[in-house]
């Protein structure tokens, strides 16, 4: 056995799987899922048992929350609304609906902020919706060019928890610096 906990040539990886070696302090995570959708109710679900402090910017008071949110789930009307944490460097921004009237100003008020990283979801064979609606509220190239999409990983995903596993697995490659996918062999 290493001092670690682990059987001498395992990595630490291992022992964090089998439990025996504590995963260590994992920074502040925010996720901040704009629109109440079935994905964003997924992408908070999932994203609280991987560490995310889960957010939802709803800005139609009339529309309800995804069913099953987690519980300290924060929910919002809109981005200014965010303070501290909630739209600090360890926040990642997913809008989850291309077609909302709201696009353009909640990612302009996303971009003002420090947070980590932002993303639309849609199809990657046309130009985001997120394009012209930024352009029209003269948020410059360059900061439109910070919103990803296509977002998440490649995996045919066809479901809302589908959705959400393939997002959060790109956001954690990112995260970690890594690009996804499956290990060489």
């Amino acid at each position: 056995m290493t001092a670690a906990g682990t059987p001498a040539g395992h990595d630490a990886s291992c022992g964090v799987a089998h439990g025996s070696t504590p995963a260590g302090d994992a920074p502040e995570r925010v996720l901040v899922a704009v629109f109440a959708s079935p994905v964003a109710g997924a992408l908070l679900r999932l994203g609280a048992e991987l560490g995310w402090r889960p957010v939802l910017v709803e800005p139609d008071p009339a529309r309800p929350a995804p069913a099953g949110l987690p519980a300290g789930t924060v929910r919002v009307a809109g981005v200014p609304e965010l303070t501290g944490e909630l739209a600090g460097a360890g926040a990642d921004v997913v809008v989850t609906d291309h077609h909302r009237e709201e696009l353009g100003p909640l990612l302009r008020d996303a971009l003002t902020r420090p947070v980590r990283w932002v993303g639309v979801m849609g199809n990657p064979r046309h130009e985001g919706p997120h394009v012209a609606a930024l352009a029209a509220l003269g948020v410059p190239a360059a900061d439109v060019a910070r919103v990803h999409r296509p977002i998440g990983l490649d995996v045919g995903s066809r479901t809302p928890p589908e959705i959400a596993v393939a997002t959060l697995a790109g956001l954690l490659a990112d995260r970690n610096g890594r690009p996804g996918g499956f290990f060489p062999q």
